[in-house]
């Protein structure tokens, strides 16, 4: 019995990967960056596009796929926010967005339009780092209130990820954080990515997690 289970959770994955390699063909066709934003319920995902939306305004065309169980408030929010384009996934219980999910949403939105596409995966730092949505960038966002021992209890999501955003910065002196055993924890998992430290709130570290990303679309289309 336990054999048959792992077989069919690896053919599921392998049969996402696949529809994930189609995604990415048509994302990098239409030289749309596209970035898998991972994190917890509330450690401020969407608060980070909207940031990042403005300041980008002129310069870069946004658009969003957004995650949730239920609802389109974020995506009601993006949109009012100066997303070019914006589209709701619902996935009814599910803990993670899939590649299929993300294949029948992008048939929504103008790729062509667009410099960067945001694609806001359901709250959880366990489930969605296992599916491949077809992203060139696996963003791992953390704020400052949810603690500093996420990387030891959450180590795969840390170890996979392309760039890690620490958020609400500005509440490090209300909380318990100890950022340099944060920083040797996840050091310890990931020596090279890099680590941005923002507040959506006050627009501390906005210019420069905002020239960052405008980097990493300039070597994209160098690529």
């Amino acid at each position: 019995m336990s054999t048959r289970t792992i077989k069919v959770i690896k053919d599921i994955l392998e049969s996402n990967d696949l529809i994930a390699a189609e995604n990415r063909s048509k994302f990098e066709n239409a030289g749309a960056l596209a970035i898998n934003i991972i994190g917890s319920p509330g450690s401020g995902k969407t608060s980070l596009i909207l940031q990042t939306i403005k300041a980008l305004q002129h310069k870069k065309k946004i658009g969003v796929i957004e995650g949730d169980v239920a609802g389109d408030i974020d995506t009601k929010r993006v949109l009012a926010g100066g997303a070019e384009d914006a589209v709701q996934i619902n996935t009814g219980g599910n803990c993670h967005l899939e590649a299929r999910m993300v294949r029948q949403a992008m048939q929504n939105i103008n790729l062509n339009a667009l410099d960067i596409i945001f694609i806001e995966n359901v709250g959880n730092l366990i489930c969605p780092n296992h599916w491949s949505l077809g992203e060139a960038i696996k963003l791992c966002l953390i704020s400052v209130a949810e603690g500093d021992d996420k990387p030891i209890k959450y180590p795969e999501i840390f170890a996979a990820s392309d760039v890690i955003v620490l958020t609400k910065n500005d509440l490090i002196a209300h909380v318990d954080f100890n950022k340099e055993f944060f920083y040797e924890s996840l050091r310890a998992l990931n020596p090279t990515a890099p680590l941005l430290e923002i507040s959506s709130r006050t627009g501390d570290g906005i210019q420069g997690w905002s020239g960052w990303l405008v980097d990493q679309c300039a070597q994209k289309r160098k690529s």
